[in-house]
């Protein structure tokens, strides 16, 4: 089911600053910078090889990032999959009785399709399954 790691995403303070550094200590600079109001998050993409790497900005109080932010601090705050079909995955993995916080796709950053597993169905880790969403434009995948 699994096909890559698509990304991973990691909770900061200031996206600013943690993109500044990122590019600082890296020698890279964002490929992709998106407001996700949805989830109350701003995002920043690093292209490393096939895989990415997703700073996450709270956008307010009230987001999941904030509230991530107070409990945990800055860090890593999930993993994400590419798989083939996200709804397919999710229909296994329901079928299979693991803890679903979305049961169907929805938009996420950087042209994608995404849904969300439990931390508790995989080993604590907030699991994001994510394909290219086919009605966004081939430039923002």
């Amino acid at each position: 089911m699994l096909e890559k790691i698509d990304h991973i995403g990691i909770a900061v303070p200031d996206l600013d600053a943690a993109v500044a550094v990122y590019s600082r200590l890296f020698g890279i600079e964002p490929t992709h910078r998106e407001v996700v109001a949805s989830d109350g998050v701003e995002t920043a993409m690093f292209e490393v090889g096939e895989s990415r790497i997703e700073l996450l900005g709270s956008l307010g109080p009230d987001s999941k990032i904030a509230n991530f932010l107070v409990k945990r601090g800055g860090g890593i705050h999930h993993v994400a999959y590419g798989v083939a079909d996200v709804q397919l995955a999710l229909d296994h993995l329901a079928a299979e009785g693991t803890q679903l916080l979305d049961t169907a796709p929805r938009p996420g950053a950087g042209g994608r399709l995404v849904a969300f597993l439990h931390p508790r169905a995989a080993a604590g880790v907030l699991t994001e399954i994510c394909q290219p969403d086919p009605s966004r434009p081939s430039g923002d995948h």
